[in-house]
């Protein structure tokens, strides 16, 4: 068997091209990747392309050149591993109304395939980190758009992906909710969950992420680590902060031009 040296690289994105159509693309031969026990923030303005770059990880869409590889595997090779592989919790919480957060959790554990003691473990583990425990009995209607937000992740991680897709989980939430959320997904990362996080909040971003992909009109403009980034947008000074070197990054990609986003 050949070993595999980037094994701990959850997600692989290559050259990738792709939206709606052929004639106009949204994504223009972007290449990034998130590794295992790491939170990389996707950044980017309205339009930038990153919900076409997370469908297109997703397998919702089809790329017009380049390719996507999830723990190693591309979709149209084995479609269920690949599937299986990641997890997403999208901007507005889904939950089914009448079952309650223990329900649920209980719901993706018999969709998976877990054991019964192994889900009630690794559940109360969950509910602890997350701070849920006293909520596991409420529904839906009861809890916080943060509480809610939890518990999405909370059955995402319970299958253990080895990739986690997280678009505008802070947007609607107080302080104390985004602190809160932003510590469960730092417990995560610990446990060698690979997290791509799409965020508007960099202040949150920049306390938290490992690294930054920032996309403009479909591009990629700069990757790194918060501080590197910030190198790259010349904004690295001890008042600089991400806001400004996102905002630096912009205007310099507006000037030097580039494919209008979709």
């Amino acid at each position: 068997m050949v070993r595999n040296e980037h094994a701990d690289v959850a997600l692989r994105v290559t050259g990738l091209t792709g939206g709606y159509s052929l004639k106009r693309p949204v994504l223009h031969g972007i290449s990034f990747e998130v590794r295992a026990g790491e939170i990389v923030g996707l950044i980017g303005l309205n339009g930038a392309g990153k919900s076409t770059a997370i469908r297109h990880i997703l397998g919702l869409m089809t790329s017009h050149a380049g390719e996507v590889r999830v723990a190693g595997v591309r979709l149209e090779d084995d479609r269920e591993r690949y599937r299986r592989s990641c997890a997403y919790v999208p901007e507005q919480p889904v939950l089914f109304p009448h079952l309650t957060v223990r329900e649920h959790l209980r719901f993706t554990a018999m969709a998976y395939g877990i054991g019964e003691k192994e889900a009630e473990a690794r559940s109360a583990e969950l509910a602890k980190a997350f701070r849920m425990t006293d909520a596991l009995d409420a529904l839906p209607d009861t809890l916080s758009k943060g509480m809610k937000q939890k518990t999405m992740l909370m059955n995402a991680l319970l299958v253990s992906p080895p990739l986690l897709i997280i678009d505008e989980p802070l947007l609607g939430l107080d302080p104390l909710a985004i602190r809160g959320l932003l510590a469960a997904l730092v417990e995560a990362r610990s446990g060698g969950s690979a997290i791509l996080l799409s965020s508007h909040i960099l202040a949150a971003l920049e306390r938290r992420a490992d690294r930054l992909v920032v996309l403009h009109r479909g591009r990629l403009i700069a990757q790194g680590t918060p501080m590197e980034v910030k190198r790259q947008a010349g904004r690295a000074g001890e008042g600089d902060s991400l806001d400004d070197a996102f905002e630096a990054l912009v205007r310099k990609a507006d000037v030097e031009g580039g494919a209008p986003g979709a």
